[in-house]
Protein backbone atom coordinates (compact mmCIF):
# COMPACT_ATOMS: atom_id res chain seq x y z
CA UNK A 1 0.00 0.00 0.00
CA UNK A 2 1.48 3.65 -0.89
CA UNK A 3 1.80 6.24 1.60
CA UNK A 4 0.41 8.53 -0.17
CA UNK A 5 -2.70 8.93 -2.92
CA UNK A 6 -1.75 10.01 -6.34
CA UNK A 7 -4.50 12.28 -8.12
CA UNK A 8 -4.20 12.59 -11.73
CA UNK A 9 -5.51 16.21 -12.76
CA UNK A 10 -6.46 17.30 -16.22
CA UNK A 11 -6.70 21.19 -17.68
CA UNK A 12 -4.62 22.32 -15.31
CA UNK A 13 -3.45 25.13 -16.74
CA UNK A 14 -6.17 27.34 -16.32
CA UNK A 15 -9.46 27.78 -13.69
CA UNK A 16 -11.06 24.56 -12.08
CA UNK A 17 -8.23 22.32 -12.96
CA UNK A 18 -5.74 24.33 -11.45
CA UNK A 19 -7.98 24.82 -8.10
CA UNK A 20 -8.19 21.79 -7.51
CA UNK A 21 -4.89 20.51 -8.14
CA UNK A 22 -3.66 23.32 -5.18
CA UNK A 23 -6.09 21.52 -3.14
CA UNK A 24 -5.06 18.22 -3.38
CA UNK A 25 -1.55 19.39 -2.75
CA UNK A 26 -2.84 21.13 0.25
CA UNK A 27 -4.53 17.94 1.06
CA UNK A 28 -1.18 15.61 0.81
CA UNK A 29 -1.74 13.62 -1.92
CA UNK A 30 0.82 13.49 -5.25
CA UNK A 31 -0.51 15.43 -7.40
CA UNK A 32 0.20 15.02 -11.57
CA UNK A 33 -1.14 17.74 -13.38
CA UNK A 34 -1.61 17.52 -17.35
CA UNK A 35 -2.50 20.19 -19.93
CA UNK A 36 -0.95 21.39 -23.58
CA UNK A 37 0.41 24.48 -21.56
CA UNK A 38 3.26 23.47 -20.03
CA UNK A 39 4.05 27.01 -18.81
CA UNK A 40 1.16 27.44 -17.43
CA UNK A 41 1.40 25.04 -14.79
CA UNK A 42 5.29 26.40 -13.22
CA UNK A 43 3.07 27.83 -9.81
CA UNK A 44 1.67 24.55 -9.86
CA UNK A 45 5.27 22.71 -9.87
CA UNK A 46 6.55 25.27 -7.58
CA UNK A 47 4.05 24.27 -5.23
CA UNK A 48 5.06 20.48 -5.78
CA UNK A 49 3.22 19.30 -8.56
CA UNK A 50 4.56 17.26 -11.62
CA UNK A 51 3.39 18.60 -14.68
CA UNK A 52 3.01 16.92 -18.02
CA UNK A 53 2.12 17.92 -21.34
CA UNK A 54 -0.63 16.23 -22.60
CA UNK A 55 -3.02 17.13 -25.41
CA UNK A 56 -6.35 15.23 -24.56
CA UNK A 57 -7.08 14.57 -28.16
CA UNK A 58 -3.62 12.75 -28.43
CA UNK A 59 -3.38 9.29 -27.59
CA UNK A 60 0.38 9.28 -28.08
CA UNK A 61 -0.05 12.26 -25.75
CA UNK A 62 -2.53 10.21 -22.99
CA UNK A 63 -0.17 7.17 -23.55
CA UNK A 64 3.05 8.70 -22.50
CA UNK A 65 1.60 10.81 -19.17
CA UNK A 66 -0.02 7.15 -18.32
CA UNK A 67 3.07 5.41 -18.79
CA UNK A 68 5.41 8.05 -17.15
CA UNK A 69 3.06 8.16 -14.01
CA UNK A 70 3.05 4.34 -13.93
CA UNK A 71 6.63 4.20 -13.86
CA UNK A 72 7.11 6.74 -10.91
CA UNK A 73 4.18 5.48 -9.02
CA UNK A 74 2.69 2.55 -9.97
CA UNK A 75 -0.44 3.92 -11.13
CA UNK A 76 -3.30 6.82 -10.36
CA UNK A 77 -5.33 6.53 -7.70
CA UNK A 78 -7.61 9.59 -8.10
CA UNK A 79 -8.28 10.65 -11.64
CA UNK A 80 -9.66 13.95 -12.31
CA UNK A 81 -11.30 14.60 -15.41
CA UNK A 82 -11.20 18.55 -15.77
CA UNK A 83 -9.71 19.38 -19.49
CA UNK A 84 -12.87 20.33 -21.28
CA UNK A 85 -14.30 23.99 -23.34
CA UNK A 86 -17.33 25.07 -24.29
CA UNK A 87 -18.08 25.38 -28.46
CA UNK A 88 -21.05 27.94 -29.06
CA UNK A 89 -22.24 28.73 -32.16
CA UNK A 90 -25.63 27.64 -33.99
CA UNK A 91 -26.00 24.16 -35.46
CA UNK A 92 -26.31 25.38 -39.07
CA UNK A 93 -23.26 27.67 -38.75
CA UNK A 94 -21.26 25.16 -36.68
CA UNK A 95 -18.43 23.19 -39.23
CA UNK A 96 -19.33 19.44 -38.14
CA UNK A 97 -15.66 19.10 -37.80
CA UNK A 98 -15.68 21.64 -35.29
CA UNK A 99 -18.33 19.48 -33.54
CA UNK A 100 -16.57 16.19 -34.04
CA UNK A 101 -13.55 18.44 -31.67
CA UNK A 102 -15.83 19.22 -29.42
CA UNK A 103 -16.50 15.69 -28.53
CA UNK A 104 -12.92 14.88 -29.24
CA UNK A 105 -12.11 17.01 -26.19
CA UNK A 106 -15.33 16.72 -24.09
CA UNK A 107 -15.93 12.86 -24.14
CA UNK A 108 -13.36 10.47 -26.24
CA UNK A 109 -10.21 12.44 -24.71
CA UNK A 110 -11.49 11.96 -21.47
CA UNK A 111 -12.68 8.51 -22.09
CA UNK A 112 -9.74 7.30 -23.68
CA UNK A 113 -7.67 8.23 -20.37
CA UNK A 114 -9.66 6.61 -17.84
CA UNK A 115 -9.69 3.62 -19.98
CA UNK A 116 -5.92 3.39 -19.40
CA UNK A 117 -5.89 4.03 -15.70
CA UNK A 118 -8.58 1.47 -15.17
CA UNK A 119 -5.97 -1.52 -15.19
CA UNK A 120 -4.37 -0.11 -12.38
CA UNK A 121 -7.09 0.97 -10.15
CA UNK A 122 -8.66 -2.75 -10.88
CA UNK A 123 -6.11 -4.63 -9.70
CA UNK A 124 -5.75 -2.75 -6.37
CA UNK A 125 -9.50 -2.82 -5.77
CA UNK A 126 -9.73 0.80 -5.41
CA UNK A 127 -10.14 4.55 -6.64
CA UNK A 128 -11.84 7.18 -7.98
CA UNK A 129 -12.41 8.84 -11.07
CA UNK A 130 -14.03 12.28 -10.86
CA UNK A 131 -15.75 13.80 -14.07
CA UNK A 132 -16.03 17.31 -14.13
CA UNK A 133 -19.32 17.70 -16.15
CA UNK A 134 -21.41 20.91 -15.50
CA UNK A 135 -25.35 21.72 -14.92
CA UNK A 136 -25.25 21.59 -19.02
CA UNK A 137 -25.53 18.30 -18.75
CA UNK A 138 -28.66 18.26 -17.09
CA UNK A 139 -30.17 22.05 -18.90
CA UNK A 140 -29.77 23.42 -22.25
CA UNK A 141 -29.46 26.80 -23.26
CA UNK A 142 -29.69 28.43 -27.58
CA UNK A 143 -26.50 28.08 -29.46
CA UNK A 144 -24.51 25.73 -26.89
CA UNK A 145 -26.06 22.59 -28.91
CA UNK A 146 -22.88 20.75 -29.28
CA UNK A 147 -21.49 22.08 -25.89
CA UNK A 148 -24.54 20.49 -23.87
CA UNK A 149 -24.25 17.56 -26.02
CA UNK A 150 -20.79 16.26 -25.20
CA UNK A 151 -22.29 17.23 -20.94
CA UNK A 152 -25.33 15.65 -21.44
CA UNK A 153 -23.46 12.23 -23.11
CA UNK A 154 -20.42 12.67 -20.17
CA UNK A 155 -23.47 12.13 -18.14
CA UNK A 156 -24.62 8.96 -19.25
CA UNK A 157 -21.50 7.42 -20.04
CA UNK A 158 -20.09 8.19 -16.18
CA UNK A 159 -23.51 6.18 -14.73
CA UNK A 160 -22.90 3.65 -16.98
CA UNK A 161 -19.22 3.33 -15.76
CA UNK A 162 -20.20 3.73 -12.43
CA UNK A 163 -22.56 0.46 -12.93
CA UNK A 164 -19.81 -1.79 -14.42
CA UNK A 165 -16.94 -0.75 -11.78
CA UNK A 166 -18.60 -0.92 -8.62
CA UNK A 167 -17.71 -4.80 -7.98
CA UNK A 168 -13.92 -3.88 -8.46
CA UNK A 169 -14.12 -1.12 -5.92
CA UNK A 170 -13.94 1.94 -8.00
CA UNK A 171 -15.97 4.70 -7.59
CA UNK A 172 -17.08 6.97 -10.41
CA UNK A 173 -18.20 10.71 -9.43
CA UNK A 174 -19.90 13.25 -11.78
CA UNK A 175 -19.46 17.02 -10.38
CA UNK A 176 -21.39 19.63 -11.84
CA UNK A 177 -20.27 23.32 -11.46
CA UNK A 178 -22.86 26.04 -11.98
CA UNK A 179 -21.46 29.70 -13.15
CA UNK A 180 -18.02 29.66 -12.01
CA UNK A 181 -15.48 32.44 -12.78
CA UNK A 182 -12.98 31.04 -15.52
CA UNK A 183 -12.03 31.76 -19.47
CA UNK A 184 -15.20 30.41 -19.51
CA UNK A 185 -17.24 33.32 -20.76
CA UNK A 186 -14.17 34.21 -23.13
CA UNK A 187 -13.39 30.99 -24.68
CA UNK A 188 -17.22 30.46 -25.09
CA UNK A 189 -18.62 33.89 -26.89
CA UNK A 190 -15.35 34.52 -28.85
CA UNK A 191 -15.90 31.41 -31.55
CA UNK A 192 -20.29 31.94 -31.25
CA UNK A 193 -19.67 35.54 -32.38
CA UNK A 194 -17.28 34.03 -35.11
CA UNK A 195 -19.58 31.69 -36.47
CA UNK A 196 -22.99 33.19 -35.73
CA UNK A 197 -22.33 37.33 -35.03
CA UNK A 198 -23.38 38.22 -38.54
CA UNK A 199 -25.63 35.12 -39.64
CA UNK A 200 -29.64 34.85 -39.61
CA UNK A 201 -28.57 34.27 -35.77
CA UNK A 202 -27.27 37.48 -35.15
CA UNK A 203 -29.50 38.43 -32.60
CA UNK A 204 -29.59 35.55 -30.54
CA UNK A 205 -25.98 35.69 -30.45
CA UNK A 206 -25.63 39.18 -29.55
CA UNK A 207 -28.68 38.37 -26.75
CA UNK A 208 -26.40 35.13 -25.44
CA UNK A 209 -23.08 37.18 -24.94
CA UNK A 210 -24.79 40.06 -23.08
CA UNK A 211 -26.03 37.12 -21.00
CA UNK A 212 -22.90 35.50 -21.14
CA UNK A 213 -20.70 39.18 -20.20
CA UNK A 214 -23.63 39.05 -17.08
CA UNK A 215 -22.85 35.77 -15.62
CA UNK A 216 -19.32 35.79 -16.37
CA UNK A 217 -17.55 39.29 -16.55
CA UNK A 218 -19.53 41.02 -13.71
CA UNK A 219 -18.27 38.16 -11.41
CA UNK A 220 -21.77 36.91 -10.22
CA UNK A 221 -20.30 33.59 -10.61
CA UNK A 222 -18.45 31.18 -7.89
CA UNK A 223 -14.96 30.71 -7.20
CA UNK A 224 -13.05 27.72 -9.14
CA UNK A 225 -12.72 27.08 -5.31
CA UNK A 226 -15.82 25.83 -4.21
CA UNK A 227 -15.20 22.82 -7.20
CA UNK A 228 -11.86 22.42 -5.54
CA UNK A 229 -13.53 21.64 -2.12
CA UNK A 230 -15.90 19.79 -3.16
CA UNK A 231 -13.55 17.60 -5.36
CA UNK A 232 -11.30 17.53 -2.08
CA UNK A 233 -14.25 16.09 -0.39
CA UNK A 234 -14.56 13.21 -2.84
CA UNK A 235 -11.28 12.26 -2.77
CA UNK A 236 -11.01 12.33 1.10
CA UNK A 237 -14.59 10.23 2.04
CA UNK A 238 -14.83 6.34 1.68
CA UNK A 239 -17.97 6.64 -0.06
CA UNK A 240 -18.52 9.51 -2.69
CA UNK A 241 -21.54 10.77 -3.61
CA UNK A 242 -22.63 10.06 -7.29
CA UNK A 243 -23.19 13.47 -7.83
CA UNK A 244 -22.35 17.29 -6.56
CA UNK A 245 -23.97 20.01 -8.08
CA UNK A 246 -22.03 23.45 -6.94
CA UNK A 247 -22.00 26.78 -7.62
CA UNK A 248 -24.19 29.48 -8.40
CA UNK A 249 -27.07 28.84 -10.05
CA UNK A 250 -26.20 24.81 -10.57
CA UNK A 251 -29.10 23.68 -7.95
CA UNK A 252 -32.10 26.36 -8.66
CA UNK A 253 -31.29 25.43 -12.38
CA UNK A 254 -31.38 22.17 -12.32
CA UNK A 255 -34.46 21.85 -9.98
CA UNK A 256 -36.07 24.42 -12.46
CA UNK A 257 -35.48 21.96 -15.33
CA UNK A 258 -36.39 18.90 -13.12
CA UNK A 259 -39.86 20.98 -11.99
CA UNK A 260 -40.90 22.22 -15.59
CA UNK A 261 -42.15 21.13 -18.79
CA UNK A 262 -40.09 21.07 -21.58
CA UNK A 263 -41.72 24.23 -22.83
CA UNK A 264 -42.53 25.71 -19.83
CA UNK A 265 -38.08 25.64 -19.46
CA UNK A 266 -38.09 26.94 -23.20
CA UNK A 267 -39.98 30.01 -22.28
CA UNK A 268 -37.62 30.53 -18.64
CA UNK A 269 -34.07 29.96 -20.57
CA UNK A 270 -35.21 32.41 -23.50
CA UNK A 271 -36.70 34.83 -21.21
CA UNK A 272 -33.11 35.51 -20.25
CA UNK A 273 -31.48 36.20 -23.58
CA UNK A 274 -33.90 38.94 -25.00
Amino acid sequence: MKNQQVALVTGASSGIGKEIAKKLLQDGLVVYVAARRLEKMQDLEKLGAKALKMDITQEADITSVVEQISLEQGGVDELVNNAGFGSYGAVEDTPIDDARYQFEVNLFGLAALTQKVLPYMREQGSGKIINISSMGGKIYTPLGAWYHATKHALEGWSDCLRLELEPFGIDVVIVEPGIINTEFGDVMTGPMMARSGNSAYAKLAKAMQKSAQDSYEIGSGSSPTVIADTVARAVRVKKPKTRYAVGSMAKPLMFMRWLLSDRLFDRAVMSQVK
